[in-house]
């Protein structure tokens, strides 16, 4: 198949979740045989911070303007079998636009960040991303989230077909390596700062290091605030590029795993950080979600956690303990949640079942399962 996408960027990783989910599952759809076609918008601050230059088995066409690459994309989805827009992409609904009406195979919308737009949506300020008209005209709208977001898609966006497409981790790149002494710690946290997490990340993060002074804390990620008052023994990495991420997962006895409160909410939305640590072999501490023990064991494999003494009790149990748990959190890593177990199911939702196949015609909506 020829997968032709306009997402936000794949190029970047700098403040930017959706780039090592696209890379991952690119790769796993172009070691499947297909070709994927990427486009992305090339701003400043994400070509100022570039770490993927060319797309292995497909291609990366970064552009300045729509004008500029209009006639390129109208050529490339004549050649689709398969077509996705996302949320965020800077072009949206142009991209979405031209996408609905030149296609000749699936017409998809892919929203990574579906709470953020129904958030959105309910204080009457429609994301820009978004198509003016809806999601209507898609064949299938997927959502990074699962659960009660995917009726909303339905009751608020008029989607006739949705379903989850979670994030996942790539083992090629996400794996167990030797512990780095510039990452060694008690507790790190890999992620872009965002005002409904920050909360979270107070009490669960920043309270524990100023609770356990002599220990050593690692945080890794952008755009937090000059105003915030780290303890002294937090260790700051303004940007981490994803060939360190494995190095600094695996450094600390610890990882911590935060939810967007608009995430949250809704439930059934694990990061993809979450998989990449566990791919790594990370022992993972993480606040809860409604659904979260439909991916790990909240009992034996990542640790739950709602407060600073939570994090401090997980932080004394033994070495033992804390390695059972993360092999075996890794163990279902690889069994369930890879880019090619997404790539597989990708698939699958592009090639629905019979019965889904005809209410979808009927213009009768069908949701799928939400694991």
């Amino acid at each position: 198949m020829n997968f032709v996408i306009f997402g936000l960027s794949i190029s970047s990783s700098w403040g930017n979740g959706h780039a090592t989910l696209w890379r991952g599952l690119c790769r796993a759809l172009t070691a499947r045989s297909h070709h994927v076609t990427f486009f992305e918008q090339d701003v400043p601050y994400y070509r100022n911070a570039r770490d993927l230059f060319e797309l292995e088995g497909g291609n990366l066409v970064l552009y300045r303007t729509w004008d500029e690459v209009e006639a390129q994309a109208r050529l490339a989805l004549q050649h689709a079998d398969a077509a996705l827009v996302t949320s965020y992409c800077p072009d949206g609904p142009r991209a979405a636009e031209l996408v609905l009406e030149s296609t000749r195979g699936k017409r998809i919308f892919y929203d990574l960040d579906t709470p953020v737009t129904l958030a959105a949506l309910e204080s009457s300020e429609p994301p820009a991303y978004l198509p003016t008209g809806g999601l209507g005209d898609f064949d299938l709208v997927l959502s990074f989230t699962g659960g009660r977001a995917l009726e909303l898609l339905q009751e608020k966006l008029g989607a006739r077909r949705v379903a989850p497409l979670y994030g996942h981790a790539d083992p090629e790149q996400h794996h167990a390596v030797t512990p780095e002494a510039a990452f060694r710690g008690a507790l790190s946290y890999l992620g872009t700062y965002s005002r409904d997490r920050q909360e979270q990340l107070e009490e669960l993060f920043i309270a524990p290091a100023r609770a356990a002074a002599s220990e050593r804390f690692l945080l890794a990620g952008s755009m937090y605030p000059d105003a915030i008052d780290w303890p002294a023994n937090v260790v700051r990495f303004s940007h981490l590029p994803p060939t360190s991420h494995s190095s600094f997962f695996c450094s600390t006895r610890l990882t911590l795993n935060v939810t967007r409160a608009t995430m949250a909410r809704l439930g059934y939305c694990p990061s993809g950080r979450l998989f990449e640590a566990a791919a790594c072999g990370a022992v993972i501490v993480s606040d809860w979600f409604e659904g979260l023990d439909q991916f790990f064991d909240p009992w034996h494999e990542v640790i739950v956690v709602r407060s600073r003494d939570d994090v401090l009790a997980a932080l004394e149990l033994s070495d033992v303990e804390l390695r059972a748990r993360a092999e075996r959190t890794r163990e279902r890593m690889l069994r369930c949640h890879t880019a090619q177990h997404r790539a597989r199911e990708l698939e699958n939702l592009i090639w629905p079942s019979a019965r889904s196949t005809a209410a979808a015609n009927a213009g009768e909506p069908v949701r799928e399962a939400e694991v």
